[in-house]
């Protein structure tokens, strides 16, 4: 009998003959690290439509009898070791999502190629060099992700108009070097993110793509310099009439032929002066700017004291409080609420890296301490909740989270509850407690709603926990810094149109200049240790020290 039959979680749902399976975290990769492998008994499972095997860097291979299992539409294998895939993938015919993200692979199998359902393709943060060609016979394809590999260029038939569904194509940090004239054939393109590659030039027919709403391009050093401005700070209507008017001057220039009148000389004149002022505009535009007040300038800057007892559980923080960031306008605080949960998803790893918190500092009370609680102790009014410990608040999630597989015939969940096997055998669970003894925040699950951010706030707190570094925090906490000046920069620029925001009050002032609107103020944090001895100040001057397009770091 093979011993991996053994496996509760497999056992179980061949016993209740479910849907999907989630095998995750350190204790599956100590079954996986025992026996070499996954239970065979998995393949068995005939009726499985989700599978998710993840965070097993002990997993190094699937086993061809995968292909048994051919009512899978969704297969999620990321964040293992894998190094290869077997090409009888193909034989998934049901499969929608495919999810390979983090792995050692180095080459993906032809056998994607023929899953014709598939609709998203994630293989981000891997080895590949190239993709498979033939991916335009994956015609339902609406989300591609190939960010963070070492691929060239893509394959010439993925500019497919069969590929009328393609509506994200993200292709970060990779090495390519062109984006093919045929782009415009993606008639439903979204969302283009080609930042940090090598191109030199960017397709006048990009601006042919009819839905195209969110481009990136920063990081790659363009032969258009003006273009390279342009892609490091403006939005992307800007980018896309500049493209535009860029493809109309060619047509005329082969149009004309060479016979230019003198009114043509004169109006090109004053077109090159036009643009020579729009470029000294836009280099004023484009600057985000962050300015650093130390804590020796403000004797009341705030102070987190840390526990001892936050070494065996999460030991890293840091911390720092930001003024000026515009959360009124518009949609500005789903903005910025959408593009921390992204960060979640990306750099902090699903929250298994990292867990970014936010809190409006004028519902809190400093110094502040981080804290070590046994759960029975750990109270908090867990946001959109009452007043529970964290024993019971563990309990209600996990309630929730069973009641929602029994509706489903689902093993996974969503929101809170795909959090609870991150604190699974701790004694004590972290806390961040303010000088009133409220609970604000219990990573890496949920803040409190005392503390909660909303349009109306000031100054945020924002604060970075990890178990793994302390450069971890500083790392993350650079992003959102960065990213947070990037929101506030297009909030600043769009203040007649984001003005109203449903709130009342007065209509915004339009006469303030976006720089002085935009600057966000980032004022130090010290952690201390128990007995006052000085462990981080964040940020130091060796943070936010990264290549920033735009970002002006004032000391």
């Amino acid at each position: 009998m093979d011993a991996m039959k053994t496996w509760p979680e497999v056992d179980k749902a061949a016993a209740e003959k479910r849907r999907e399976l989630v095998l995750q975290g350190a204790t599956a990769d100590k079954k996986i690290s025992s026996h070499g492998r996954l239970p065979s008994a998995i393949y068995s499972l005939t009726l499985l439509n989700y599978l998710e095997v993840s965070q097993c860097p002990s997993l190094t291979e699937i086993h061809e009898n995968i292909q048994h299992l051919t009512n899978l539409q969704s297969l999620i294998l990321c964040r293992n070791k894998l190094a290869c895939i077997p090409d009888v993938i193909s034989s998934l015919k049901s499969l929608k999502v495919l999810d390979l993200s983090s792995n050692n692979l180095g080459l993906l199998p032809d056998g994607i190629t023929q899953l014709q359902e598939l609709t998203t393709l994630n293989v981000s943060c891997n080895r590949l060099e190239a993709l498979p060609d033939g991916l335009s016979q994956c015609a339902k394809l609406s989300s591609v992700n190939i960010s963070k590999n070492r691929i060239s260029g893509f394959p010439s038939d993925l500019y497919s108009e069969r590929l009328d569904l393609l509506s994200t194509l993200e292709a970060s940090d990779n090495a390519i070097v062109e984006l093919g004239r045929d782009i415009h054939k993606l008639s439903a393109l979204k969302v283009l993110d080609l930042s940090n590659n090598q191109l030199s030039d960017i397709p006048s027919s990009l601006s042919d793509c009819p839905k195209l709403k969110e481009i990136n391009f920063r990081g790659n050093k363009l032969n258009d310099k003006r273009l390279e401005k342009m892609v490091n700070g403006c939005q992307t209507k800007s980018i896309l009439d500049y493209l535009r008017g860029k493809g109309r001057q060619g047509e005329e220039r082969g149009d004309m032929d060479g016979g230019r009148t003198v009114n043509d000389k004169k109006r090109r004149q004053q077109q090159k002066k036009k643009r020579e002022e729009e470029h000294d505009e836009l280099e004023e535009v484009n600057k985000m700017v962050v300015r650093v007040l130390r804590v020796s300038d403000a004797p009341e800057a705030l102070t987190v004291r840390v526990s001892a007892e936050v070494k065996d559980v999460r030991p890293y923080l840091v911390c720092c409080v930001v003024r000026g960031m515009n959360l009124k306008p518009g949609s500005s605080l789903k903005r910025f609420l959408v593009a921390q949960t992204k960060l979640h998803e990306d750099i902090c790893g699903k929250r298994t890296i990292a867990t970014i918190a936010t809190h409006d500092v004028q519902l809190l009370k400093g110094p502040l301490a981080y804290d070590a609680k046994p759960p029975t102790q750990l109270k908090i009014v867990p946001l959109g909740r009452k007043e529970m410990t964290a024993v019971e608040l563990i309990r209600h999630l996990q309630l929730e989270a069973d009641e929602l597989r029994k509706q489903k015939k689902r093993q996974n969940v969503t929101g809170l509850h795909k959090y609870l096997q991150l604190l699974q055998g701790k004694a004590l669970y972290p806390c961040i407690v303010d000088a009133e003894g409220h609970v604000i925040s219990f990573p890496p699950i949920t803040n409190s709603e005392k503390t909660k951010i909303k349009k109306t706030t000031k100054e945020l707190l924002l604060e970075v926990t990890s178990a793994n570094s302390l450069q971890t925090c500083k790392d993350v906490m650079d992003a959102l810094i960065a990213k947070m000046a990037e929101l506030n920069k297009f909030t600043a620029e769009h203040r007649e149109e984001a003005g109203s925001d449903g709130e009342g009050g007065a209509p915004p002032d339009t006469t303030a200049s976006a720089d002085a609107c935009s600057e966000l103020i980032i004022q130090q944090v010290r952690t201390v240790d128990q007995d006052g001895n000085l462990k981080v100040v964040y940020p130091s001057k060796t943070d936010l020290s990264r290549d920033i397009p735009n970002l002006t770091v004032i000391w």
